[in-house]
């Protein structure tokens, strides 16, 4: 299922269900088929993302380009400061503009 985030200034954007649940969770919010962050909360909500993307752990190093992969070498797993740069980024913007954040999902996630 996708979530669709919706701000008020800045346009949309999508995420699979179980990553839009933990970004919501870290911020506070249940997840319902509809939510609002406001933009008294989005300064918050910002810090509370960022907080727990400093606090995960890095991707493993890949192989440089001189150095062969193994073949039971597999691809990196995306972190969750990668999950969280895109929304970070549409929170802040709304801000910049007094705005607020909508999300709508087909059900409670």
């Amino acid at each position: 299922m996708l979530v669709t985030f919706t701000s008020s200034t800045s346009g949309q954007l999508l995420m699979f269900a179980p990553v839009a649940r933990q970004l919501l969770e870290l911020i506070g919010k249940e997840c319902k088929a509809r939510g609002v962050i406001t933009s008294e909360q989005l300064p918050d909500a910002i810090r509370r993302l960022r907080a727990a993307t400093k606090s995960s752990p890095s991707p493993p190093a890949t192989p440089t380009a001189n150095e062969k992969p193994d073949d039971d070498d597999r691809e990196a797993p995306v972190t969750l400061g990668q999950r969280a740069h895109p929304l970070i980024e549409v929170l802040e913007w709304t801000l910049k503009e007094d705005g607020y954040v909508l999300w709508e999902a087909a059900k409670d996630f």
